[in-house]
């Protein structure tokens, strides 16, 4: 398995990724025309023809076998930058009556844009059958290295959203008690404009002021901050990097989003620079890869498990299959980060 830039040749199966994303995954809606402009983004983001803060770099995990799309995922530059960010900040209201000795606290909900100029990592999935072997780790860590390697290209915090709590039919518990008073539209309708970046109706519909969750119903209070079952994988490994959770949560379902400083992400200060020595000789091979490492080209990136650690030297020495994996040649750099 390797990690590398999305292709035009790709959007087929693109394509039948986001077939099989399911319901409140937004950034990939089954839309050939939109995922076809996503592809010529992230083109064009790789190749460096757009502003560094406008960029949307944009991974799949390909199957050196088949040639299949085992998974994706991408990181966005800077978000909220043309269109508003937006997300619910979960707060507190104090009372309090000197005459009837009551205090009381009182969770809300607030509008708000602060994440603004922040980078995000989005989009990852991975099909179930290739839910395995730590590809998942590799399709998640991947991105850290890439933005170790090219860290000018980010600003200073970085964020990730959580899908939020749905029913086994695709009900959000979250939507219904609160989105669906707003905004005249199924949750399916309005989870599809946003992924497909039409989010201004959500400034222009929803509530200006602080709303009290304990209007909510028990089932929606109890959505904030949590996230789908098959989202947990995704959140543990993001929680291992540092990330955490900081009381904003997804406008529509609820989920949490969860964020980091840039410098403060654990694979981003643990990984190191080496040097490539190729070997046709047979290498020793860890039964479990416990070794990840990513080219230092931003076109053509590549990262995949390699069988073992770099030495004292800073040498880090390949197969011949490993090597024709990452396109990588004697002497040439590569990033690494044991995990």
């Amino acid at each position: 398995m390797r990690l590398r830039p999305i292709g035009h040749h790709d959007i087929d199966e693109l394509q039948a990724l986001a077939q099989e994303t399911g319901v409140g995954f937004t950034s990939l809606p089954n839309s050939r025309e939109f995922l076809s402009a996503k592809i010529d983004n992230a083109v064009a983001a790789f190749e460096g023809r757009v502003p560094e803060q406008e960029r949307l770099y944009f991974f799949v995990l390909e199957d050196e076998q088949s040639g299949e799309l085992a998974g994706c995922c991408a990181i966005e530059a800077e978000v909220g930058r043309e269109t508003p960010f937006y997300h619910y900040r979960v707060g507190k209201l104090a009372h309090s009556s000197v005459q009837l000795d009551l205090h009381r606290t009182i969770d809300t909900l607030f509008l708000s844009s602060d994440h603004t100029g922040d980078a995000e990592v989005a989009s990852l999935f991975l099909r179930p059958a290739y839910r395995r072997d730590r590809n998942g780790t590799l399709l998640s860590k991947a991105r850290w290295l890439f933005m170790a390697e090219f860290r000018d290209c980010f600003p200073a915090k970085v964020l990730a959203e959580m899908r939020g709590v749905f029913s086994p039919d695709g009900v959000s518990p979250f939507w219904d008690s609160l989105g669906s008073h707003f905004f005249p539209m199924e949750f399916k309708q309005a989870d599809q404009l946003t992924g497909l970046g039409q989010k201004s109706f959500i400034g222009e519909l929803m509530p200006k002021y602080p709303i009290y969750t304990p209007f909510l119903p028990q089932a929606a209070r109890e959505c904030i901050g949590q996230v789908h079952e098959h989202t947990r994988p995704a959140l543990e490994m993001l929680k291992k990097e540092g990330l955490r959770w900081e009381g904003y949560i997804d406008i529509f379902d609820g989920g949490p989003t969860v964020e980091a400083y840039i410098d403060d992400v654990r694979a981003i200060r643990h990984s190191s620079c080496v040097t490539v020595e190729v070997s046709s000789e047979r290498l020793e091979q860890s039964e479990r890869p416990g070794w990840m490492a990513a080219t230092t080209g931003m076109s053509d990136f590549r990262c995949s498990w390699i069988g073992r650690g770099p030495s004292e030297g800073g040498v880090i020495t390949l197969t011949t299959a490993e090597a024709e994996r990452l396109n990588v040649n004697s002497g040439d750099a590569l990033r690494v980060l044991e995990s």
